[in-house]
């Protein structure tokens, strides 16, 4: 849902950027969406970033055993993991993400089944996975661990 709403406002925003009222030809406008997707396209970095974030959430959602949280920031870790693939297609790094996804599918199972020790040892794996993928890419600088302090403040991961 959240790629069909990004592809209508940048469809939106090449349409809003002609100065006079013609509409511009198919193959106009399919070159300034490309060039438009490929200023604006996130590189690995933010792309890491994001994951980052979602390994750190989805932490806080397991042990406190949110398990509708967990299973969307899990799904949100594979969409990310996907989008690497796709918009990095130059990096060589990026052909060793589908060894991260053993490990979301253990996590994903521990969820399903509600069972946090499952969970954790799920958790470790991917956390294990992301260092070995840091490792193997030479980024053995960038050590991830289990969050000790929740990534954000303004959100409460307990179930109410």
């Amino acid at each position: 849902m959240k790629k069909i709403i990004a592809f209508w406002f940048l469809i939106s925003c090449v349409s809003c950027k002609s100065n006079n009222h013609e509409t511009p030809s198919t193959g106009e406008n399919s070159d300034s969406l490309h060039q438009l997707l490929q200023k604006y396209a996130p590189g690995l970095g933010e792309i890491m970033g994001g994951i980052q974030t979602h390994h750190a959430k989805l932490w806080y959602a397991g042990i406190n055993d949110n398990w509708k949280l967990a299973q969307y920031e899990s799904d949100e870790l594979k969409e990310r993991f996907v989008q690497a693939t796709q918009v990095e297609t130059e990096r060589t790094e990026v052909k060793m993400v589908p060894m991260m996804y053993p490990a979301n599918d253990s996590i994903n199972d521990a969820i399903g089944r509600k069972n946090l020790d499952q969970f954790k040892s799920g958790f470790k794996l991917l956390t294990a996975s992301c260092n070995s993928c840091h490792r193997a890419n030479n980024f053995e600088f960038n050590i991830i661990t289990i969050p000790t302090a929740p990534p954000v403040s303004n959100q409460d991961f307990k179930v109410h």
